[in-house]
């Protein structure tokens, strides 16, 4: 794959996400990503040097929404934020799907138009709508006949339109109203013969419920290591044979915190907390923000695919020029 540096949008070929991600599955290692929240925080986690990133749902929900993850967020809005966040990297994005927004018949709608954003795969889940977030109580799922048919109409469009579009398998059994870890694992095994690349059991609270669900699921596994779950080294999954571990919402938590803080500063202190920030930033590894939103991308098409004398603009005026600063 190129490197963001090398891209110009729309123009570079490059290697499809979904491809990508197999090849990264292919290599029986642990996948590790962070959850990014919109296209911005993705474009931080590709500088910072990870494989691939996952679109969080709770994070796109209280970003765009400013609500909780409880079956607010649409699909259309969901889908934007995949296809913003899918064009913005060059490596392999993992979005929340939720649960397909309703039964078989609309997962086949969901399942197309989530390809056509772009991105790598999606986990679809078995709760009913409304949804909430995995590690919230209160949870419901779907009967066993109904999960396994929307996995099924899943696996069809993939194969379809897309035979390396991962398609994840989450069950939310585990903690769900009269749920259980047994329950769980069935629907994991179930979900994984109707067609899904991956089972992702959603919310085991302790090692050895982790450890039954690696010995006992037949198949690749994700797994979401927030809330109630136990968290574990990256050696530690390779050994339980983890093939993608999220941590869903670190940066939305960071983000909303580092926000609040700067908020904190400029009451408190006024245009002087600007300058404190100015002078940070000068010092960090992203501390151009013109560098990191790419504007030497524009300045190469313009070079390819404009006048030459439309050039001269860069030299008679004030500003950051890139590839040179300041």
């Amino acid at each position: 794959m190129s490197t963001p540096a090398d891209n110009h949008p729309g123009l570079t070929p490059a290697e499809r996400g979904s491809t990508a991600l197999r090849r990264l599955l292919a290599a029986k290692q642990t996948v590790f990503v962070p959850g990014c929240f919109n296209a911005m925080s993705a474009m931080v986690v590709e500088r910072a040097g990870f494989p691939a990133v996952y679109m969080t749902g709770y994070g796109t929900s209280l970003g765009m929404l400013g609500l909780p993850d409880a079956g607010y967020a649409t699909a259309t809005e969901m889908q934007q934020n995949a296809r913003w966040i899918a064009n913005a990297v060059s490596i392999p994005v993992i979005a929340d799907a939720d649960n397909g927004y309703g039964n078989a018949v609309n997962v086949t709608r969901t399942i197309r138009e989530y390809i056509q954003t772009g991105a790598a795969g999606v986990h679809l889940e078995d709760q009913v709508m409304p949804k909430r977030c995995g590690h919230v109580a209160g949870r419901m799922v779907v009967p066993r006949a109904e999960a396994v048919g929307k996995m099924r109409a899943a696996a069809a469009v993939r194969d379809a339109n897309d035979r390396d579009f991962v398609l994840i398998a989450r069950t939310d059994a585990r903690g769900a109203v009269g749920g259980s870890l047994d329950e769980a694992i069935w629907r994991a095994n179930a979900l994984l013969d109707a067609g899904a690349d991956l089972a992702f059991v959603e919310g085991p609270t302790s090692e050895a419920e982790v450890e039954r669900v690696c010995r006992e699921v037949k198949g690749p596994l994700f797994y979401n290591m927030t809330g109630v779950s136990p968290r574990y080294s990256l050696a530690q999954m390779n050994a339980l044979g983890f093939a993608i571990a999220i941590t869903a919402n670190t940066l939305t938590r960071a983000a909303y915190m580092a926000m609040y803080d700067a908020c904190i500063a400029l009451r408190d202190e006024g245009p002087q907390a600007e300058i404190t920030v100015m002078e940070a930033m000068r010092r960090h590894p992203l501390g151009d923000v013109h560098d990191l939103a790419r504007f030497d991308r524009v300045k190469r098409i313009e070079e390819q695919f404009m006048p030459a004398e439309e050039m001269a603009k860069y030299e008679g005026t004030v500003g950051y020029k890139p590839g040179k600063g300041w």
